[in-house]
């Protein structure tokens, strides 16, 4: 299964596209997005589609994994992280990948085997599961290679609690009576 990995910015966007399977993972592609600073955040936002939408029809991917915004203490920064989120995503999805989403604890968890782990631990667990010795770029283009990996290590998982979440609730009280009544010949009513 072919993953983009995605860490969204306005003005870098870190892209990867990782192959394979957990255990055997590929690095295919991976780039930093850049849109100059000078110009106006609606031009941005408007060339941030354009590349996005360049990399999808290259790289063909089965799906997306986008990190979920991290609100810090900078407003401004984050409401500016946002909308090129939004715009990634509107992105993504007008090309038909589905799209998932993973919060940095849970990139670091499915990587480094804990969730609060540090930036160069995290880096090295990505090389070390890629099999590669750097990856190029500024961090951005390796938080992208990271949640890319995280969805390979996940996919599995999150597609189980999505299915099981659109099955009708069973309770406990349900599954006894069911078996009481199969034990005592009434059968199902």
């Amino acid at each position: 299964m072919r993953v983009l990995g995605v860490d969204p910015g306005l003005g870098r966007t870190g892209v990867a596209a990782v192959e394979g399977r957990p255990g055997a993972l590929t690095l295919l592609y991976s780039r930093c997005l850049d849109t100059p600073a000078g110009m106006d955040d609606a031009e941005r936002l408007f060339m941030l589609s354009g590349l996005i939408t360049a990399v999808v029809a290259e790289q063909r991917p089965a799906c997306a994994a986008v990190e979920r915004l991290f609100f810090s203490t900078n407003r401004s920064t984050a409401m500016r992280v946002s909308e090129a989120r939004g715009v990634l995503l509107c992105a993504i999805a007008a090309a038909g990948v589905p799209v998932f989403e993973y919060t940095p604890n849970e990139v670091k968890e499915a990587v480094a085997g804990y969730g609060a782990a540090r930036k160069p631990q995290v880096l090295r667990m990505t090389m070390q599961l890629l099999s590669v010795d750097r990856i190029g770029g500024p961090d951005d283009v390796a938080d992208a290679c990271a949640i890319a990996v995280c969805h390979h290590h996940r996919a599995t998982l999150t597609l189980r609690v999505r299915r099981e979440a659109a099955r009708p609730a069973v309770s406990a009280l349900d599954v006894a009576v069911a078996a009481a009544r199969a034990r005592s010949g009434l059968g199902a009513r």
